[in-house]
Protein backbone atom coordinates (compact mmCIF):
# COMPACT_ATOMS: atom_id res chain seq x y z
CA UNK A 1 0.00 0.00 0.00
CA UNK A 2 1.23 3.49 -0.86
CA UNK A 3 2.65 5.45 2.08
CA UNK A 4 0.31 8.36 1.29
CA UNK A 5 -2.78 6.30 2.16
CA UNK A 6 -3.48 7.11 5.81
CA UNK A 7 -6.03 6.26 8.45
CA UNK A 8 -7.76 9.28 9.95
CA UNK A 9 -5.60 8.83 13.06
CA UNK A 10 -2.40 8.87 11.00
CA UNK A 11 -3.63 11.93 9.07
CA UNK A 12 -4.30 13.79 12.33
CA UNK A 13 -0.83 12.91 13.63
CA UNK A 14 0.77 14.18 10.42
CA UNK A 15 -1.54 17.06 9.41
CA UNK A 16 -3.53 17.94 12.53
CA UNK A 17 -3.67 21.52 13.76
CA UNK A 18 -0.93 20.87 16.35
CA UNK A 19 1.47 19.62 13.64
CA UNK A 20 1.00 22.30 10.96
CA UNK A 21 3.66 24.81 12.00
CA UNK A 22 2.15 27.47 9.76
CA UNK A 23 1.50 25.14 6.83
CA UNK A 24 -1.94 25.45 5.23
CA UNK A 25 -3.75 22.11 4.91
CA UNK A 26 -6.32 21.75 2.13
CA UNK A 27 -8.98 19.03 2.06
CA UNK A 28 -11.21 17.86 -0.76
CA UNK A 29 -13.18 14.68 -1.23
CA UNK A 30 -14.98 12.50 -3.72
CA UNK A 31 -15.45 9.04 -5.19
CA UNK A 32 -12.77 9.36 -7.89
CA UNK A 33 -14.05 6.14 -9.46
CA UNK A 34 -12.45 6.57 -12.89
CA UNK A 35 -9.82 9.28 -12.69
CA UNK A 36 -10.09 11.72 -15.60
CA UNK A 37 -8.52 15.09 -16.56
CA UNK A 38 -11.31 16.99 -14.80
CA UNK A 39 -10.34 15.32 -11.53
CA UNK A 40 -6.67 16.08 -12.06
CA UNK A 41 -7.30 19.76 -12.79
CA UNK A 42 -9.57 20.11 -9.74
CA UNK A 43 -7.01 18.40 -7.48
CA UNK A 44 -4.22 20.64 -8.79
CA UNK A 45 -6.37 23.74 -8.17
CA UNK A 46 -7.08 22.54 -4.64
CA UNK A 47 -3.39 21.88 -3.94
CA UNK A 48 -2.49 25.38 -5.15
CA UNK A 49 -4.56 26.80 -2.25
CA UNK A 50 -2.22 25.47 0.43
CA UNK A 51 0.90 23.58 1.41
CA UNK A 52 -0.57 20.07 1.65
CA UNK A 53 -3.60 18.41 0.03
CA UNK A 54 -5.51 15.65 1.77
CA UNK A 55 -8.09 13.82 -0.32
CA UNK A 56 -11.01 12.18 1.44
CA UNK A 57 -12.02 9.15 -0.59
CA UNK A 58 -15.47 7.58 -0.37
CA UNK A 59 -15.17 3.91 0.56
CA UNK A 60 -16.84 1.29 -1.62
CA UNK A 61 -20.10 1.06 0.38
CA UNK A 62 -20.62 4.82 0.35
CA UNK A 63 -19.94 4.98 -3.41
CA UNK A 64 -22.59 2.28 -3.95
CA UNK A 65 -25.03 4.23 -1.80
CA UNK A 66 -24.34 7.47 -3.69
CA UNK A 67 -23.93 6.17 -7.25
CA UNK A 68 -25.97 2.97 -7.27
CA UNK A 69 -25.29 -0.68 -8.11
CA UNK A 70 -22.32 -1.40 -10.32
CA UNK A 71 -20.25 1.33 -8.70
CA UNK A 72 -17.50 1.77 -7.84
CA UNK A 73 -15.71 0.39 -10.89
CA UNK A 74 -12.39 0.25 -9.01
CA UNK A 75 -12.21 -0.83 -5.36
CA UNK A 76 -11.30 1.76 -2.72
CA UNK A 77 -7.68 0.67 -2.22
CA UNK A 78 -6.98 0.87 -5.97
CA UNK A 79 -8.61 4.31 -6.18
CA UNK A 80 -6.62 5.42 -3.12
CA UNK A 81 -3.36 4.10 -4.62
CA UNK A 82 -3.94 6.05 -7.85
CA UNK A 83 -4.75 9.28 -5.99
CA UNK A 84 -1.83 8.91 -3.56
CA UNK A 85 0.57 8.56 -6.51
CA UNK A 86 -0.39 12.00 -7.87
CA UNK A 87 2.21 14.70 -7.27
CA UNK A 88 -0.42 17.18 -6.06
CA UNK A 89 -1.82 14.81 -3.39
CA UNK A 90 -0.03 14.56 -0.05
CA UNK A 91 -2.37 12.05 1.60
CA UNK A 92 -5.54 10.03 1.00
CA UNK A 93 -7.94 9.12 3.79
CA UNK A 94 -10.69 6.61 3.02
CA UNK A 95 -13.96 7.32 4.83
CA UNK A 96 -16.86 4.90 4.97
CA UNK A 97 -19.74 7.23 5.83
CA UNK A 98 -21.85 8.70 3.02
CA UNK A 99 -20.45 12.16 3.78
CA UNK A 100 -16.97 13.23 4.89
CA UNK A 101 -18.31 15.34 7.80
CA UNK A 102 -16.64 13.24 10.52
CA UNK A 103 -13.31 13.22 8.68
CA UNK A 104 -13.43 16.98 8.09
CA UNK A 105 -14.40 17.65 11.72
CA UNK A 106 -11.47 15.51 12.90
CA UNK A 107 -8.90 17.14 10.58
CA UNK A 108 -10.25 20.72 10.55
CA UNK A 109 -8.38 21.73 7.40
CA UNK A 110 -7.50 25.36 6.77
CA UNK A 111 -9.19 25.19 3.36
CA UNK A 112 -12.07 22.95 2.29
CA UNK A 113 -12.45 22.64 -1.49
CA UNK A 114 -15.42 21.37 -3.49
CA UNK A 115 -16.38 21.55 -7.13
CA UNK A 116 -18.54 24.39 -8.36
CA UNK A 117 -21.40 21.96 -8.95
CA UNK A 118 -22.04 22.08 -5.17
CA UNK A 119 -24.07 25.00 -3.85
CA UNK A 120 -22.14 26.80 -1.10
CA UNK A 121 -24.72 26.00 1.56
CA UNK A 122 -24.68 22.32 0.56
CA UNK A 123 -20.95 21.77 1.10
CA UNK A 124 -20.54 19.19 3.84
CA UNK A 125 -18.09 20.32 6.50
CA UNK A 126 -18.51 24.03 5.80
CA UNK A 127 -19.77 24.80 9.30
CA UNK A 128 -16.95 22.92 11.02
CA UNK A 129 -14.19 24.45 8.90
CA UNK A 130 -15.49 28.01 9.13
CA UNK A 131 -16.11 27.69 12.89
CA UNK A 132 -12.42 26.73 13.26
CA UNK A 133 -11.31 29.80 11.27
CA UNK A 134 -10.84 28.04 7.94
CA UNK A 135 -12.37 28.87 4.60
CA UNK A 136 -14.38 27.04 1.96
CA UNK A 137 -13.47 27.40 -1.71
CA UNK A 138 -15.49 26.31 -4.70
CA UNK A 139 -13.41 25.47 -7.77
CA UNK A 140 -14.98 25.46 -11.23
CA UNK A 141 -15.98 22.10 -12.63
CA UNK A 142 -13.94 21.25 -15.72
CA UNK A 143 -16.51 20.92 -18.52
CA UNK A 144 -16.58 17.82 -20.68
CA UNK A 145 -15.51 15.30 -18.03
CA UNK A 146 -17.70 13.02 -15.99
CA UNK A 147 -17.23 9.46 -14.76
CA UNK A 148 -20.93 8.80 -15.41
CA UNK A 149 -20.57 10.03 -19.01
CA UNK A 150 -17.44 7.91 -19.54
CA UNK A 151 -19.29 4.82 -18.28
CA UNK A 152 -22.29 5.56 -20.52
CA UNK A 153 -19.97 5.89 -23.52
CA UNK A 154 -18.28 2.59 -22.64
CA UNK A 155 -21.63 0.82 -22.28
CA UNK A 156 -22.84 2.22 -25.61
CA UNK A 157 -19.62 1.11 -27.33
CA UNK A 158 -20.09 -2.40 -25.94
CA UNK A 159 -23.75 -2.75 -26.89
CA UNK A 160 -24.76 -4.51 -30.14
CA UNK A 161 -26.10 -1.23 -31.57
CA UNK A 162 -22.81 0.48 -30.74
CA UNK A 163 -20.64 -2.06 -32.57
CA UNK A 164 -19.26 -1.40 -36.02
CA UNK A 165 -18.73 -3.86 -38.82
CA UNK A 166 -15.11 -4.18 -39.88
Amino acid sequence: MHSGILTIEEAILRFGRAKRNGCRVVFTNGCFDLLHPGHIQSLEQARALGDALIVGLNGDASVRELKGPGRPILPELERAEILAALECVDAVVIFHEVTPRETIAALLPDVLVKGGDWAGDQIIGREEVEAAGGRVVSVPVVPGYSTTAILAKMRAAGSPSGQRNS
